[in-house]
């Protein structure tokens, strides 16, 4: 299997399930976004190795494919099948405050914002957090025009 279709060179892309749409369709604009972060976190991870930190990545990660293939299916019948693989429940939610608040124990109580930067991997989980909320507006944006089920 080639990396490269060579079927978007004509500046639109084939959705999961069938159809396609422009390359700057709100759709592949949200999903994209979603790949992005989930780039820009394994780059933090492979900035410096912190197995403590990948444990609550790595899981982040599979749950980003799979929020991304959600999203990257229009077709309501295959959407189900993504959306059993990217339920976000309520106990994923409760493990990662868990490990929030894990890692907020050994912090010094907030006093201000952070100035980003600090170590490599500190400016690394920076940018993923803003790639984050960035993804997030566009999830958002497009939940306002397409069905997009609640994780």
């Amino acid at each position: 299997m080639k990396i490269y279709t060579k079927t978007g060179d004509g500046g639109d892309t084939g959705l999961f399930g069938g159809g396609r749409v422009p390359k700057d369709d709100p759709r592949v604009e949200a999903y994209g976004d979603v790949d992005e972060l989930n780039a820009v976190l394994g780059m933090a991870r492979a900035v410096e190795l912190m197995p403590r930190i990948d444990e609550v990545l790595v899981p982040v990660q599979r749950d980003l494919f799979a929020i991304g293939a959600l999203l990257a299916t229009p077709n309501p019948e295959k959407m189900r099948e993504q959306l059993a693989k990217a339920r976000v429940d309520d106990e994923r939610i409760a493990q990662l405050e868990r490990a929030i608040d894990d890692a907020e124990h050994e912090l010094d109580p907030l006093k201000a914002f952070i100035v980003p930067g600090g170590t490599p991997k500190a400016a690394a989980l920076h940018v993923a957090r803003t790639v984050c909320r960035r993804a997030e507006r566009r999830v958002v944006h497009l939940r306002r025009d397409d069905d997009i089920p609640q994780l």
